[in-house]
């Protein structure tokens, strides 16, 4: 297996690496979801500083208090200090502590998981403001960087509070690697197929951690048995680490939520029907915050005329792991657990296929700028790009479009995405014809019909010419 090197963010560390070279203290905000390689970041830009520390709140458990998180702090803090005779009882003075060792030099303060640092304690912002501006920010080669995996909390009780205005110099949101750096963590030198590539990246995502454990002599059957079918598999416990960590005593209703995306993606409408919930305030609420930490996304549609999006929206399951993990590993996991499940081939998980075609969108519009550049389109020249459905009414029938593009010169890239193990036939030019005939657009709009696509097709498809693009996502498929 690959040694644990670190892979990508070089336009992250490239803002943090400008900070560094200031000539003022800096406050810095670094949230994304779990295992997305936020400490990683921060380790891999701490070499920029001659001294570094680290602190780290508690995980969440039975017994796990704020008095707690305070002597876990002092402990940090004499094993990297040797600093006696603390009062462990007030945030105050362990932060007065802290500051008065980092006076001076080039240092950069790591706060890892400060959600579960604060955990309990409402004094624990107003205090670490105090400290930043009466201690901290007096080393004008100081960092400090806020680090967490519950975004909606620290949107809240950080970026959007008025005792921290003005004093944040960047606010930075990880979100899953592109495609181009997930390859690398097979190498350049290997003989795995581009399915199989393909394939771990519909449960892992651009995830670095979960990538990070993939076997790259292993085929993917293979990993998926050790990572995913084994109680020992790091991908077999973490979804239930995920939402309790994040979401703590509502874990359950995120779950809920999450479960009834697996298969479709839906108007808030409908979701809520499912739920047997009320579409008020607190579930909006929660989409946001499922949102905010990077487990699905909203999708609006927009109005062609001037571009701004409209008010009909559908939320989607985003993440690869989740889905998977709900869709195969939850309906076994008590089997998995005994060591009774053996899965030694792909249709031992009915439908898989089918999922890999959803997981299979969601790494194409993670990397859209593939599909920009394919198509020789610069961002500027984008109004609007998104999934896209039209609602079903008495002047006009329903469709929905994979992938639509809006440029500057009134035209309609209308790009369907297909996954396919065997042969994607002729009836995709049927499929996209009857999306265009139905799809309501301003007169002088041009439609566009692209074609995204994994896997073998007909020679009907390109002596057809009807697309007028055709992408094969494969040729994207080898580590640079």
């Amino acid at each position: 297996m690959l040694k644990k090197r670190f892979i990508g963010r070089s336009k992250e560390l490239e803002k943090l690496s400008q900070l560094a070279n200031g000539a003022i203290a800096r406050l810095i905000v670094l949230k994304g979801r779990r295992r997305i390689g936020k400490s990683r970041l921060l380790l891999e830009f701490a070499r920029n500083f001659n001294n570094y520390y680290i602190f780290s709140g508690l995980p969440p458990g039975d017994g796990v208090t704020a008095k707690e998180q305070k002597l876990e702090f002092t402990k940090q803090l004499f094993r990297q200090f040797a600093v006696q005779g603390i009062n462990t009882d007030d945030w105050s003075d362990l932060f007065w502590h802290l500051g008065n060792n980092v006076q001076s030099g080039k240092v950069l303060i790591i706060f890892d998981e400060i959600t579960w640092m604060a955990q309990g304690d409402p004094t624990f912002l107003p205090k670490l403001k105090n400290a930043w501006d009466l201690q901290f920010k007096n080393n004008p080669n100081l960092i400090l960087a806020i680090c967490g995996s519950v975004s909606a909390w620290i949107e809240e009780n950080i970026l959007q509070s008025t005792g921290f205005l003005g004093r944040i110099s960047l606010n930075m949101t990880l979100d899953e690697l592109p495609l181009p750096d997930c390859l690398k963590f097979w190498g350049a030198d290997n003989y795995i197929s581009n399915q199989d590539k393909l394939i771990m990246l519909s449960i892992t995502g651009g995830v670095p951690r979960y990538l990070e454990e993939i076997n790259y002599q292993q085929t993917a059957l293979d990993n998926i048995a050790r990572l995913c079918f084994a109680p020992d598999g790091i991908l077999f416990s973490e979804f239930d680490h995920i939402f309790s960590d994040l979401f703590a005593k509502k874990n359950q209703l995120y779950k809920n939520l999450i479960n009834n995306l697996v298969a479709n993606s839906y108007e808030i409408k409908d979701l809520v029907k499912l739920l047997g919930l009320a579409q008020n305030g607190d579930i909006y609420k929660c989409f946001d915050d499922l949102i905010t930490a990077g487990f699905i996304s909203r999708d609006y549609n927009w109005d062609f005329k001037n571009g701004k999006n409209s008010k009909l929206s559908k939320y989607r399951l985003t993440d690869n792991y989740c889905r998977f993990y709900l869709k195969y590993i939850l309906p076994n996991k008590d089997k998995i657990a005994r060591n009774s499940v053996s899965i030694n081939q792909f249709s031992a998980l009915a439908g898989f296929y089918t999922i890999v075609g959803l997981q299979f969108e969601n790494i194409v519009l993670k990397n859209r700028r593939i599909v920009w550049d394919a198509l020789n389109l610069e961002p500027s020249s984008i109004v609007n790009d998104n999934p896209y459905f039209q609602r079903k009414t008495t002047k006009q029938d329903g469709c929905q479009i994979d992938y639509l593009i809006q440029t500057k010169h009134n035209t309609l890239l209308v790009c369907e995405i297909k996954f396919s193990t065997g042969i994607i036939t002729a009836d995709v030019i049927t499929q996209v014809k009857d999306k265009i005939s139905k799809l309501k657009r301003p007169k002088n709009f041009s439609c566009v019909p692209v074609l995204i696509h994994f896997g073998d097709l007909s020679p009907v498809i390109e002596d057809s010419g009807f697309f007028v693009k055709i992408i094969n996502f494969a040729d994207y498929m080898v580590a640079i």
